[in-house]
């Protein structure tokens, strides 16, 4: 990142923003809003997905917050050039349609803010990224697009215990007791929240690390329990295969060392 964060009250933490939207009313209030926010410092816009490009690849920013769809080059068509960058920047989707939110989260979006944008809700998008800086080597909390009775809401990777295949989709299991059904197989999910803890126990399981608070083995039979979810409910008690059996011994042996 280009700021550095030196105490408070002093340097932003975020030092250059881009936001990049096709029309000017939407431009001038993101820029008006990121302006006043003190973790943010200067604020750059660009009026094109193909100007927002040139300016990210010859200026190094902290943050993008890119409209979706415009003329030309797309919003997610300019992420997807962004995700092939050595260090790509967050990007933050401003956008008046829900219906692009499962992409978003595809391309690693750090937040999904919807039109007409309310001073406290981009508070909390750049929250987001500044959460999402490396400067402690964690890492960010995604947050996940699932949908609700048609309705797209957003869950904290860190919330999710457990996740289950299903065909050539995967189903989220909550620390709150709930359940949400993503169009991703668990081939993908496995590979991109590796980082994150989430580690493969059976062929249509994996399960988050940081969540296991059991592991029993029983006649060569091994299991482990997740939770508690909330309210102090004891969590679900899940398989282990035996060729994963090792692996998850050994992965839990060095987190609780670290």
């Amino acid at each position: 990142m280009t700021g550095q964060v030196t105490g408070q009250g002093t340097a932003p933490v975020l030092a250059r923003v881009l936001v990049v939207d096709d029309e000017r009313p939407a431009l001038d209030e993101l820029r008006y809003l990121l302006e006043r926010d003190p973790r943010v410092g200067e604020v750059l816009t660009r009026d094109s997905a193909t100007a927002g490009l040139k300016v990210l690849q010859e200026t190094e920013v902290d943050a993008v917050f890119l409209d979706i769809q415009m003329p030309g080059l797309t919003g997610l068509e300019l992420a997807q050039v962004l995700g092939r960058f050595r260090t790509p920047p967050p990007v933050v989707f401003v956008t008046a349609h829900e219906a692009h939110a499962v992409d978003a989260f595809d391309l690693r979006a750090v937040d999904y803010v919807l039109k007409p944008v309310r001073a406290e809700r981009l508070a909390e998008a750049v929250r987001r990224v500044v959460d999402g800086a490396d400067r402690t080597g964690t890492v960010a909390d995604l947050q996940v697009p699932v949908e609700l009775g048609g309705v797209t809401r957003f869950v904290a990777r860190s919330e999710i215990t457990h996740v289950e295949a299903q065909g050539d989709y995967a189903r989220l299991h909550t620390t709150a007791g709930g359940s949400h059904l993503v169009r991703t197989p668990l081939s993908t999910l496995e590979e991109e929240w590796a980082e994150a803890g989430f580690v493969r126990i059976h062929r249509s399981l994996l399960v988050a690390l940081a969540h296991v608070a059991e592991v029993r083995t029983e006649a060569g039979r091994c299991t482990v329990r997740v939770g508690p979810a909330d309210g102090g409910t004891e969590g679900p008690e899940l398989v282990v295969s035996r060729r994963h059996t090792r692996e998850l011994r050994d992965l839990l042996l060095r987190r609780a060392g670290s």
